[in-house]
């Protein structure tokens, strides 16, 4: 099958989903442009803050993009190109952004505040903190894959001597460079843009101007090589920091200024794929077991494994978070709600997309095993085909090095918001219907201190990070969509209390609780193996089976119950 069709099919299936399904769930739960939202209502210049929709737009898709439609399509390939695609497209539209949508929505009803709290109005205090404690679990695992991530793009290599090998590490050092530079440049554009009432376009064209000197610097000049360890223990400092300032001082104009690199990236990568317009080798379907494990671990069979691997590329309960944790409190305007979140989902399924025309294009590298790690075989796909473009030959290495770059910071976003999403969840646990954290006495107050519930989530992430990525994706993909059939759920049933059309969430809860759970039995069953077997990883399997063990009880209650509230008002609405 060749690239431009996969590309131009799937990005034409997603623009009238948009038009066509985006709009009507807008008229049917109305979308109101002259309501007031909470950043208006409750403004306080440190978390609800007025944003205009390019910078929130900036913040958001940012945010829920991460790793998540780089890493999972690139894994999900060993099934073959048609049942990625087709859960992109019909995950995307009729799931991920109805997820995220909804999940906006419903926290403008409810003063910005989170799913938690939405849970709390249609199924009681129980249920919330229920939901609090699943979503902190799962955001800790969200805080360790990507903090793994980040380091693994950072981190320099070693040779046997254990000295630095210089040449094989000067990708990562430039990566290191420009994404340190780039945290400064993003706190002086929020400076000028929210204290000094510079114009957003003179800004943007600055800012955007200012990322390019940072990257002809950094690849120039790259002196910072340090092993992972190090990196994880400085990204832990950062997202610590990151957490508790003003959104307006790192997280809104580091996520904005960062979307202009995602931009650039889908542009670039597009401009490839059309300009070389290949054929790709990778087969349309390979079987429902995947015997190929290019990384040297199956995934399994299909079913469940392609609907978890995927996760960010067609529905991410991460997103229900960002939309109800930070998003809801910037959003100017409701008309604004539909192209952010739902648009924002769609543009990710096209990144997912591009993805899977990356892995085909190097598909007999990545099968045997010679390019595996899901950023470099995006890398190297994509900047491969870019070279092939006559006049472009000679950009591969840069394109490799821009590329690996723009995952990164995207990684690196994402835990600056899941960061502060999970102080959110941890503060609001400990807190009574109706309560601030300013109402808080005791011990409750000191748990609820920012900084105090931030360092709690940034310990226990960044330590089980350090096991890396590999050993936690699928625990993490699994939670992440669990989280997500919770979040359909949760809007489900507030819609259902408020009188409004919930039939669009009905479906897609049930299939995702259902793939969920399966695949966390696998997980659960897979380290209780290990454990049994014994060996040096003993405690890493501990915690993984406990989490799991966890996840899967508290799942099965909230689903208990949201099925009993579902059942209810049914009932009531037909007396």
């Amino acid at each position: 099958m060749n690239a431009v069709v996969i590309l131009l099919v799937g990005i034409a299936i997603l623009a009238i989903g948009y038009v066509t399904y985006g709009k009507w769930l807008a008229d049917k739960w109305g979308v109101d442009p002259k309501r007031p939202t909470p950043a208006h209502e409750l403004e306080d210049g440190n978390d609800y803050v007025p944003s205009k929709a390019p910078v929130l737009m900036g913040h958001h898709f940012s945010s829920i993009a991460g790793a998540g439609p780089i890493n999972g399509p690139i894994q999900a390939a060993v099934f073959g190109w048609v049942p990625v695609m087709l859960w992109v497209l019909i995950g995307g539209i009729f799931f991920g952004a109805v997820h995220d949508f909804g999940a906006l929505f419903a926290s403008l009803r409810h003063k910005g505040q989170s799913i938690g709290e939405v849970i709390a109005d249609s199924m009681g205090t129980k249920a919330k903190k229920l939901f609090i404690i699943f979503s902190y679990l799962t955001l800790i695992l969200v805080v360790a894959a990507f903090a793994s991530i980040v380091a693994n793009t950072f981190t320099a290599t070693y040779t046997e001597s254990g000295a630095v090998d210089v040449a094989a590490s000067a990708s990562n050092a430039t990566t290191a460079m420009i994404s340190m530079l780039f945290i400064l440049i993003a706190i002086v554009f929020g400076f000028l843009v929210y204290r000094r009432n510079a114009s957003l376009l003179v800004s943007t064209i600055v800012g955007v101007a200012a990322i390019i000197v940072c990257m002809v610097i950094g690849l120039n000049w790259h002196p910072i090589y340090l092993n992972e360890t190090t990196w994880m223990i400085i990204v832990g400092i950062y997202i610590t920091i990151a957490s508790v300032t003003p959104v307006w001082i790192l997280l809104q104009p580091r996520d904005y200024l960062s979307s202009f690199l995602l931009y650039f990236m889908m542009i670039v990568a597009i401009i490839g794929i059309i300009g070389a317009h290949p054929s790709l080798d990778m087969p349309a379907f390979t079987g429902f077991y995947d015997t190929l494990a290019p990384t040297g671990s199956s995934l399994g069979y299909m079913f469940p494994a392609l609907f978890v691997t995927i996760a960010c590329g067609a529905i991410s309960g991460f997103h229900s978070l960002v939309g109800s944790g930070t998003t809801a409190k910037q959003l100017n305007n409701e008309r604004d709600a539909r192209p952010i979140a739902y648009g924002g989902m769609l543009i990710e399924c096209a990144l997912a997309l591009i993805s899977l025309c990356a892995v085909g294009y190097i598909w007999k590298d990545y099968a045997a095993g010679v390019t595996v790690v899901p950023t470099q075989v995006f890398a190297t796909g994509i900047a491969t085909m870019v070279a092939k473009i006559p006049g472009l030959a000679g950009t591969y290495n840069v394109c490799v090095s821009l590329l690996v770059l723009t995952v990164s910071a995207f990684c690196l976003t994402s835990l600056d918001t899941a960061t502060r999403l999970a102080r959110y969840m941890f503060q609001e646990f400990w807190l009574e219907p109706g309560q601030t954290v300013k109402d808080a006495t005791g011990y409750k107050k000191i748990l609820c201190n920012p900084l105090v519930a931030t360092l709690i989530t940034v310990v226990a992430g960044i330590a089980l990070g350090l096991t890396g990525y590999a050993k936690i994706w699928a625990l993490f993909g699994a939670a992440n969509q669990l989280l997500a059939a919770l979040g359909l759920l949760g809007v489900a049933t507030w819609l259902g209390k408020v009188g409004k059309n919930n039939k669009m969430f009905i479906l897609p809860m049930f299939f995702m609780l259902i793939v969920t759970l399966t695949s966390l039995a696998f997980t659960l069953q897979t380290n209780a193996a290990a454990i049994m077997a014994g060996g040096a990883d003993m405690v890493w399997c501990w915690v993984r089976a406990i989490l799991a063990v966890l996840l899967i009880v508290l799942a099965i209650i909230l689903a208990i119950d949201g099925v009993k509230t579902l059942s209810k008002q049914k009932k009531s609405k037909a007396a």
